[in-house]
């Protein structure tokens, strides 16, 4: 199985904490975060990532190399401007040996703790174009809806002004290549534009909600809240 990390981002809103590495290197408790998730990825059955880096991606690559040293293959596919994420993931998959049918995506600033085989099987038993992993949350208002009917995508980043409890994107995919060939070279948003234009084109996309530990490091509050929890056992792969 390969996944690709997504690490490109600025991390602007960590920037009063982390200022001097990309995000996905910020320390926790005298690792970076990236390396949880590597760790998490390899002990079940991911054998090569490829991060897609922008941002400071030199600090990346000299840290994790080859990746033999965590038990991966580790490849690194650079952005010489921000691509988006639907841009960032083919430009990642140039950089990738063809021979994959499906790849697993994931945002490198974010742990999200559960059995990514499942996320294959369930593109691969569906024939799915593209399967999500969906969270549930008490109060969905300051997010987008993720809905699913009978394992089938029929809304996605719906607002909505009523306080309940709901289902939103969880951030981790599973993509066939054909549909990431698909997307245009440029910046292109997989969340904003390629998801709704393959449900428009009636795109067999799917998913299945995940109960696991959750938590992106994009705020202070967040970040210092992972450091707590990776110190207490609470991260584990």
């Amino acid at each position: 199985m390969k996944a690709i990390l997504l690490a490109g981002g600025l991390g602007t809103r960590l920037r009063s904490v982390v200022a001097d590495r990309p995000k996905p290197m910020a320390d926790v408790n005298g690792k970076p975060f990236a390396e949880y998730l590597v760790h998490a990825l390899a002990s079940q059955g991911i054998r090569e990532i490829t991060f897609a880096v922008g941002y400071l991606g030199e600090m990346i690559e000299e840290y994790f190399g080859d990746g033999s040293k965590f038990g991966v293959k580790a490849r690194y596919a650079y952005e010489k401007e921000l691509l988006g994420t639907a841009g960032a993931i083919k430009n990642a998959a140039k950089a990738m040996d063809p021979d994959f049918d499906r790849v697993l995506v994931l945002n490198a600033d974010t742990f999200y703790a559960m059995d990514y085989s499942r996320c294959f099987s369930c593109a691969e038993e569906r024939n799915l174009d593209m399967a999500l992993v969906l969270r549930e949350v008490p109060d969905i208002r300051r997010y987008g809806e993720a809905v699913l009917e009978e394992g089938i995508l029929t809304g996605f980043n719906e607002k909505s002004g009523e306080e309940r409890r709901g289902t939103i994107n969880g951030g981790v995919y599973c993509i066939t290549k054909e549909r990431i060939d698909a997307i245009p070279d440029g910046k292109v948003s997989l969340e904003n534009e390629m998801i709704p234009l393959w449900m428009k084109e009636g795109r067999k996309i799917g998913g299945y909600v995940e109960k696991g530990y959750f938590i992106d490091i994009g705020v202070p509050e967040d970040y210092a809240r992972f450091g707590r929890d990776a110190a207490a056992g609470k991260v584990t792969w």
